[in-house]
């Protein structure tokens, strides 16, 4: 996590600070002070919500609002989008099939922000943060339809005969704007190790420490860390083919057992789902927190949450998942943007969801619950087989979503340095794992919504700015809509 926020970080007597990876804080040389963990946690945490404030909530769900108009409510082709995705048709230029794609998309969003990432949201904003995160699925829907539609469009096929795509390119190629789409990029390259890879390792690493009470930590911490290392290394190694095929295979099974385990909790607080509902509507917008040790809210407070949490979880805007939409093999820009939409439905839509109503439901969070602990204090209301789904779903979860984004941080290497890059970045990436796994909790978890809102920028600046290109798309195959395949 260090040797991402050194560059920030000015020495506080004048000399040069070096990263001491072994203690884990910044030194300056000849004597000058030490940034301890604290400082380094601070000033993360102060930067994350210097880029979360008011302006990019308000851009990022304006974008839904606006895209969703654009498009015709594009959500209301959700059943056609669904029945497109299963299919394993390999028509048109690409690498993997479109269902492939979308494996690889979901693999990349289901990941620690339909678990730990929406109690984090609960914890910070109360249950109507739920709220605010379902209704940045909904509507998001129609930005990652937007966003696929000017990735297939835009893409470009390499040397090797590979495509490569995504808003680096829709930049460059769509807005003759170059240096915002090596800007993009950089951000990707960057976030990636944040929401893809420390943050995941980070949640299943807390997660473990909160059910085995190991007689120490540092050694699960490395133990779990080197183990997800070397099933990251077997997997990526292989390239795009191989993660989609993995992710193929884990994605449907890990979501099915989630959902299942959320269903059982829901099922054995069945009465206590109308109270749960009512608090997540009136927290929503009263901005108040209701009782225990929740601290209150505002609603600014409870929709940064909700909206945060929501981007972190569904993607929705960033700009990530149209990288791997990019290499999808479809004949044409909506057929796969129908196919990329769903991705958000079933993330935030359904999961999201069921993991609010879980924790809502459950009451744990008017107790005053640590955000890391509060899903698991959730599960363990079936005893013995709750924290057994938990940790199997996390665990797979996990495990995708660091392969799913390693694709994307290595696309983005490539634009920037070409494909001689994507190896060394591979390795890396791997290394980073097994650094995340280690790192304290708050860092990363504030890093990552930082890096997050900083990608979405320019992918914003995109969807907003060829819009009209997004729409021409939309009626220039308007029979993908009507059922003919």
């Amino acid at each position: 996590m260090g040797f991402l926020i050194y560059p920030l970080l000015p020495p506080r007597s004048g000399g040069i600070p070096f990263l001491c990876l072994a203690s884990g804080m910044l030194r300056g040389k000849e004597g000058a002070e030490t940034y301890s963990p604290m400082d380094i946690a601070k000033l993360v945490s102060e930067f994350s919500g210097f880029v979360w404030s008011l302006p990019l909530i308000v851009l990022l769900f304006g974008t839904h609002l606006f895209l969703t108009i654009r498009t015709g409510f594009i959500q209301r082709h959700l059943v056609r989008a669904i029945k497109i995705s299963f299919s394993h048709s390999k028509e048109g230029e690409g690498d993997v099939s479109q269902f492939g794609a979308l494996m690889t998309a979901l693999a990349a969003t289901i990941g620690t922000g339909n678990i730990i990432g929406v109690a984090g949201a609960v914890a910070t904003g109360g249950p109507g943060a739920v709220l605010w995160m379902w209704l940045t699925g909904v509507f998001g829907m129609a930005t990652k339809y937007s966003e696929a539609v000017l990735a297939v469009k835009y893409r470009v096929k390499m040397p090797d005969g590979t495509m490569a795509g995504g808003p680096m390119y829709v930049l460059e190629h769509g807005l003759g704007m170059k240096w915002l789409g090596v800007l993009f990029a950089i951000f990707t390259a960057i976030a990636a190790f944040g929401i893809g890879n420390m943050a995941q390792a980070n949640s299943i690493v807390e997660l473990l420490m909160e059910h085995i009470k190991p007689e120490s930590e540092t050694t699960l911490r490395w133990a779990s860390g080197g183990v997800m290392a070397v099933l990251t290394a077997a997997t990526i190694l292989g390239g795009v083919q191989s993660i989609s095929k993995v992710c193929g295979y884990l994605v449907p099974i890990m979501a099915v057992l989630y959902v299942l385990g959320c269903v059982l909790i829901l099922i054995k607080n069945f009465t206590l789902l109308p109270q749960a509902f009512a608090d997540i509507w009136n927290g929503a917008f009263s901005g108040q927190a209701a009782i225990g040790g929740f601290v209150g809210a505002t609603l600014k407070q409870v929709a940064q949450a909700g909206i945060a949490r929501g981007l972190f979880s569904n993607e929705s805007g960033l700009g990530s998942a149209p990288i791997v939409a990019a290499a999808a093999q479809t004949r044409n820009p909506v057929r796969q943007a129908l196919v990329s939409s769903t991705g958000t439905f079933w993330d935030t839509v359904v999961i999201c969801l069921m993991t609010g109503l879980v924790i809502v439901s459950s009451g744990h969070w008017k107790d005053g619950v640590a955000k890391g602990v509060l899903t698991s204090r959730a599960f363990e209301e079936l005893h013995t087989i709750g924290p057994i789904f938990l940790l199997v779903g996390l665990a797979t979860f996990v495990f995708s979503t660091i392969l799913g984004w390693s694709y994307y941080g290595e696309k983005a290497v490539e634009y920037l340095f070409g494909q001689k890059a994507v190896l060394p970045y591979r390795w890396l990436w791997v290394v980073v794992v097994l650094v995340g796994a280690v790192q304290p909790a708050a860092i990363v978890w504030d890093f990552s919504d930082a890096a997050n809102g900083l990608m979405a920028l320019p992918n914003l600046i995109s969807l907003i700015c060829l819009s009209g290109v997004i729409v021409a798309e939309t009626r220039a195959h308007k029979s993908e809509f009507k059922g003919k395949d």
